[in-house]
């Protein structure tokens, strides 16, 4: 199986992968099916379903809709472009995408909140149409979120394209017991085969880049928020904590002794500082979804600025070695809050920097597995329940308390040999399990949990 590490963590922006990124990404691709047609368009209109439309306002799915349609894309979204540009099609009802002609589109009457129950293949379905000068609907494609900012159209879905594997790769694993076969026959480290299968696509050159670049963008998304303060966007008023917590910890610092579980409140702030970015619509990385982006950065913040000899270059092998475990949760289960609860996320998120760190820290292929494993049991079951859809309550808190047993799951399995009881592979297979028998009202469309019990206005 090969996913790429650029496909588990992909810049983009808030406040979430699956209703922010996803719905971009989508317009994006209807417009180059647009472009490919024989025929003129003179409009486009969009239906929200499923999750998309009972979060979407919450999520910004409407925005990032428009803005897609308009020609904008995630990767290298500018604000400021974004507003002028949300506030010229609302008076002027057109969008003039590049390779296109002006196409008419209103949003108060084109784009539909659709909430009857979802589409067939998704609970993240949109559809996307082509009028005519007449307003008659002449081409219309159906989409499909399915988490982490992964698109399919229904009939990729349809046809299994989310499980395809491409061209063949050296260390083709499809489960974590595949992985440590192949590492102990290769004498290779989980990294390692990561970036023999990255190489098999990609330059040398190229891969050492961009994985320079998701740190750097995880990083500089972590100062931004601990340098941030304030009311986050949404209505719930959620006041941001990140910077106050990070101002006292530093005034702390060197002149009492504190009790060692300071130590967690770092983490938090540092997991906390990229989910308020997020909450925000802040630039982040995926990793794997934006409602679980703040784990993996706090993770390898804590370990560059609090565990000795921590070295910046091991933070590709941390990134290898978490969108190995990342890939496998998707592969066999799901990484989409939408479709399995949070612990799809924040679980999985929890899991890879689990895997991350002890990696980093020297630990065998075996001591890796079972490192995510305890991260990844220790949330199933979680579900994904934002109070008024945002993703403020209890995602921004979730991602620290995520990135404080991602660390202490390394921790354990760095004090054993890498033996235990439940295999990786028994945990994702929970999880998968877990989620199809999960009530959909605890995932992600608000109508449970925190969301129903917790005053919102």
């Amino acid at each position: 199986m090969f996913l790429s590490v650029f496909d588990m963590f992909k810049v983009g922006i808030g406040p979430s992968s699956s209703h922010t990124i996803g719905p971009m990404v989508a317009a994006a691709r209807f417009l180059d099916h647009l472009r490919a047609q024989p025929f003129k368009v003179a409009g486009v209109k969009a239906s929200l379903h499923g999750s998309l439309a009972f979060t979407g306002v919450g999520h910004a799915t409407d925005r990032a809709t428009i803005l897609g349609l308009a020609g904008f894309r995630a990767d290298d979204y500018d604000r400021d472009k974004a507003d002028a540009e949300m506030a010229r099609i609302s008076t002027d009802g057109w969008v003039e995408p590049d390779g296109l002609a002006r196409l008419s589109f209103r949003p108060k009457d084109d784009l539909e909140f659709d909430y009857g129950p979802a589409l067939s293949g998704h609970a993240n379905g949109m559809i996307l149409k082509g009028t005519d000068a007449q307003g008659d609907v002449v081409t219309q494609v159906t989409y499909y979120s399915i988490g982490g900012g992964f698109v399919l159209t229904e009939a990729e879905l349809a046809a299994g394209a989310d499980k395809e594997d491409g061209a063949p790769v050296p260390f083709p694993f499809k489960s974590a017991a595949e992985m440590l076969d192949m590492a102990a026959e290769s004498g290779l480290g989980v990294a390692d085969m990561k970036r023999q299968n990255e190489l098999s696509r990609i330059a040398v050159a190229d891969l050492d880049k961009g994985l320079d670049r998701l740190w750097q963008v995880m990083n500089d998304c972590i100062d931004r928020g601990l340098m941030t303060d304030g009311i986050l966007p949404g209505g719930l008023h959620v006041k941001r904590r990140a910077k106050g917590i990070h101002d006292a910890l530093k005034a702390e610092a060197g002149v009492n002794l504190t009790a060692p579980h300071t130590i967690n409140d770092w983490m938090s702030t540092y997991a906390m500082a990229v989910n308020e970015e997020n909450a925000a619509g802040g630039q982040v990385v995926t990793a794997p979804t934006n409602g679980a982006a703040g784990v993996v950065p706090a993770t390898i913040r804590y370990y560059m600025d609090h565990v000795p000899n921590a070295t910046a270059a091991r933070i590709p092998d941390f990134l290898l070695t978490a969108a190995a475990i990342g890939g496998l949760v998707k592969f066999n289960a799901s990484i989409s809050g939408a479709e399995a609860g949070c612990q799809a996320e924040v679980g999985s998120a929890a899991a890879m920097a689990a895997a991350g760190l002890c990696a980093v820290l020297g630990g065998s292929p075996e001591q890796i597995e079972n490192a995510a494993e305890i991260a990844l049991e220790h949330h199933l079951g979680m579900t994904c329940d934002p109070v008024r859809g945002l993703v403020q309550v209890p995602c921004i808190e979730r991602n620290g308390l995520g990135a404080i047993k991602a660390v202490s799951a390394a921790s354990l399995a760095m004090r054993g040999d890498g033996t235990h009881l439940v295999p990786l592979d028994a945990a994702i297979e929970t999880m998968r399990q877990t989620g199809a028998d999960m009530s959909e009202k605890y995932k992600e469309t608000a109508l449970g949990g925190l969301a129903v019990n917790v005053p919102n206005c």
